[in-house]
């Protein structure tokens, strides 16, 4: 899925600084989480890789935020009713992810299970192990993985496409 005309969009009412800690390169790690999960268990790739986006683009600070998922569904709502290539079922399965990503809950539909969980993998980056117990899904709780996303999160690490391509898009539409 191109990302990219989604993301302009979005960057055009982004608050943070996108090189945050809830900023792009943690939005990719989220997204790479999120689909080495679905390879395991399944889950429709397009809502995996919307929430990879979504979930934290109406944060109003890189803190404790209350909110901002809701604010997040409001914003899918928004740029996805009549979108191509997402149905009104997909827009709503996102909807409950993106509203629901803080609070902690671990049983949903499969898809909204993935979409947390590819965001709790990611909690290292901020000095939170993620606890298996917080987790949804098999494959999440796997050592391998678990090592392989704590690694990722606690360096940083941020794919190629954040800088070549997302950041620029960030760039350009933000002031």
């Amino acid at each position: 899925m191109n990302l990219g005309p989604l993301l302009s969009k979005i960057s055009l009412q982004y608050k943070l600084n996108p090189d945050g800690v809830h900023g792009l390169s943690h939005w990719a790690r989220v997204l790479e989480n999120g689909l080495r999960l679905a390879e395991i268990e399944g889950g429709d790739l397009t809502v995996i890789s919307l929430f990879a986006i979504f979930h934290d683009a109406c944060r109003h600070n890189q803190a404790r935020d209350p909110g901002h998922g809701q604010r997040g569904a409001v914003l899918a709502g928004e740029l996805l009713r009549g979108y191509p290539g997402v149905s009104l079922e997909q827009l709503q399965i996102l909807q409950v992810a993106c509203r629901d990503h803080t609070d902690g809950e671990t049983e949903a539909e499969l898809t909204v299970q993935i979409c947390w969980d590819s965001d709790r993998l990611d909690l290292a980056r901020v000095h939170i192990k993620p606890s298996p117990a917080r987790l949804c899904t098999n494959a999440a709780k796997d050592k391998e993985i678990l090592a392989w996303a704590n690694q990722r999160a606690r360096a940083k690490f941020s794919p190629d496409y954040v800088s070549s391509e997302w950041l620029q898009i960030f760039k350009t539409h933000t002031r």
